[in-house]
Formats: structure tokens, C-alpha cells, sequence
């Protein structure tokens, strides 16, 4: 009986494994940690951005430009930990190669606002501790996770906006650019685009909704481009951060969840750490982050039933559309969102890739 019990144990595993390894899912997790109970030494997830992410839409060179920066970007933060750093270091700089790649909405490929500049924003939390740094609302910070880490570490305040926050980066020594860094074709024409949208309503008097305003198609009809980690380190500290540039056509200063502690990233060492995106008015109403981390403290639920009831229940129902990742204290790690798609990665401690763009 023992041989035999032993044998169905394996058998299982090794089923769970294979799945992980070839399969897409609307909620992909490491299903290794949590068949078996096993503890993960570390791990790290990532996310891209969330929308109707349609492969019939994708080149196959676009779609291999994505797979291959977000595998650039995680290895970077998994290199970090398995070597004993930081969390939060692991953070920080796997959010540097997504800020400095014209393919997501955060940092060199932000979109553009009204008036035709980039804003971005960005947020950092450590578990460990639960202090926080963010910024909003930046034209000349090239990293702007950077700055939200500086905030957390190096003033007693939160969040930092506008000029005042790019005064505080200056003083700190940052790498300041001029706004024409930001600029790449593909997002300025889309911005154009809506606009054009825009002014067609306005003369036929038919305004369908205010999303118009907002949201270009290709941004909404394929991501809405924040980029964010999630990282547990060796010595059991969570931490998250996100970034983005948020809304195309945005105005009046406009500022999304991203740089929202609570709202667009949260971490707490006793229960998970979480990075959103998606359509920020919804995830600040309805506190994703930090919901997801109450679900888990006060009722004692699963990393995963928690990001399920949260994006597939509340976020849903309010009308939301995005996405969070997440990773928990034990090590395992959710990609929960209810688009089509989410650009998304994740690697576990024994260095398990698993890469998805559409929902299946």
C-alpha cells in the first residue's frame, strides 16, 4: 500500500508539472508548491499589461519581441535572487528592463496625454516592512520605479507628484531626460487616432461613452501596457512594484492606479505580494491589491481562490477589466485576469519558465 500510495504521488506531480509547463491559463500558478505543500525558496512574476490580447492580431515577430523581453526581464530579477539579494532589488530591476523598452506602456514606451507629453507613474511597497514610495505624474524621470523606490527609502513620505517629484529626483542624483525621450511613433499615432475618433463624435453629436476620450484602440484592444513585479527572496520577504504611462489622451492630470498603494500594488510578508493592470479607475474603487491580501489575512483563503474572487467576482461585476500577479509567502504565484490576454511570466526556485500572452 505504501509503494502504491508513494507511486500515485509522483504520478501526480509529474501530471501537475507537464500542465504547467504547456499550458496558458486565465489563472496559471505554481502548480508544483501547491499540490505538494512545498515551500518555495523564491520566486518572481511578472506582468506586461492586460487587454484583448488576440493571437489572430499578433506577427509572429511581435509576439516573439514580447516573449523575448519579458524572459530578458524576469531572468533578471530571478538572477538576483537566487543569488541571496533583495526582493525588492529583484523588483526594481526587472521593472527597468520593462521601463526601458518602447513594447510596454511604462518609461520609454509611455503613451501620450491630451496635450501630447507622457506622465508616468510608478509605486514600490516592501512586505517586509510595508513602507511604500511612489510617484506620479513625471515627465523627465527615466525610471520612475527608481524614484518610488528613492521615496520609500529616502524621505518620510509616500507619494511624490508633478515637479516636486522631480526635484526630489534630482537631489537624489537621478538620471533626468528631456520629454522627447519618451516619444515613440506607434504610441503618438495612436494618440492621434483617438483624437481623430474623439472629434468625429463631437460633430455627430454621438458620444458613445467616455471611454472614447481615453482609450485608443490599440492600447485598449491589446493592452493597457503597465508593467509590474512580484518577488519572494531567500529570506521570506515579499515585495511588488508597477509602472506605467498610463492612459492615452489622459487629462487634467489624470492619475491611475498604478502609483496607488493598495490600489495598483501591494506587499505584506505574512500574506502576498500583487502588481495590477487594467483600467485604473476600477482597481483604485475597488482596492484590488490590497483586497486581494485582506481575503487571505482575514478569511485565511488561498493566494489563488483570493485574485480569483477578486478580478473574477468583484472586478467584474464593478465593471472593471485587467488583471493582477501575485506571488504569496510560501512561493506560489498567480496570473489571474478577465481579458483575453496579459503579457505575464513567472519562475520559480528552480528556475521553471512560464511565459503567456493569451488567455489560452
Amino acid at each position: 500500500m505504501k509503494k502504491f500510495l508513494l507511486y500515485f504521488v509522483i504520478i501526480s506531480f509529474s501530471l501537475s508539472c507537464n500542465s504547467e509547463h504547456n499550458s496558458e491559463s486565465k489563472s496559471e500558478t505554481s502548480i508544483a508548491a501547491e499540490v505538494t505543500g512545498e515551500k518555495q525558496e523564491f520566486a518572481i512574476v511578472i506582468h506586461g499589461g492586460a487587454g484583448t490580447i488576440l493571437k489572430k492580431n499578433m506577427t509572429p515577430e511581435r509576439e516573439a519581441a514580447y516573449k523575448a523581453k519579458l524572459e530578458e526581464a524576469i531572468k533578471v530579477g530571478y538572477d538576483i535572487l537566487k543569488n541571496g539579494g533583495s526582493s525588492i532589488d529583484a523588483v526594481q530591476k526587472t521593472i527597468n528592463v520593462m521601463e526601458d523598452s518602447p513594447l510596454f506602456n511604462a518609461g520609454k514606451g509611455a503613451v501620450f496625454t491630451n496635450v501630447e507629453t507622457n506622465e508616468l507613474d510608478a509605486s514600490i511597497m516592501d512586505g517586509k516592512t510595508l513602507n511604500a514610495g511612489a510617484s506620479a505624474g513625471t515627465t523627465t524621470v527615466k525610471n520612475p520605479i527608481n524614484l518610488a523606490r528613492a521615496v520609500m527609502e529616502q524621505s518620510e513620505h509616500v507619494m511624490l507628484s508633478g515637479k516636486g517629484a522631480e526635484q526630489f529626483a534630482e537631489e537624489q542624483g537621478f538620471e533626468l531626460v528631456t520629454p522627447d525621450y519618451f516619444f515613440t511613433q506607434n504610441r503618438f499615432d495612436g494618440l492621434r487616432r483617438v483624437k481623430e475618433r474623439q472629434a468625429q463624435k463631437e460633430k455627430d453629436i454621438d458620444m458613445e461613452s467616455a471611454a472614447i476620450n481615453f482609450y485608443d484602440t490599440d492600447i485598449k484592444n491589446s493592452k493597457f501596457g503597465t508593467v509590474g513585479c512580484a518577488a519572494l527572496d531567500k529570506n521570506g520577504n515579499l515585495a511588488a512594484g508597477t509602472s506605467t504611462g498610463g492612459m492615452t489622451n489622459k487629462r487634467y492630470g489624470r492619475i491611475g492606479d498604478a502609483p496607488i498603494i493598495g490600489a495598483g500594488t501591494y506587499a505584506n510578508n505574512a500574506t502576498c505580494a500583487v502588481s495590477s493592470t487594467g483600467w485604473g479607475e476600477y482597481f483604485i474603487r475597488g482596492m484590488v491589491a490590497h483586497d486581494i491580501s485582506a481575503l487571505m489575512e482575514y478569511k485565511a483563503l488561498s493566494l489563488k481562490e483570493a485574485a480569483r474572487i477578486v478580478i473574477q467576482d468583484k472586478l467584474t461585476k464593478l465593471g472593471g477589466t485587467g488583471g493582477i500577479i501575485a506571488v504569496d509567502k510560501d512561493g506560489n504565484m498567480v496570473m489571474e485576469f478577465n481579458t483575453a490576454g496579459m503579457y505575464r511570466a513567472q519562475m520559480n526556485a528552480t528556475g521553471d519558465l512560464t511565459i503567456g500572452i493569451y488567455e489560452k
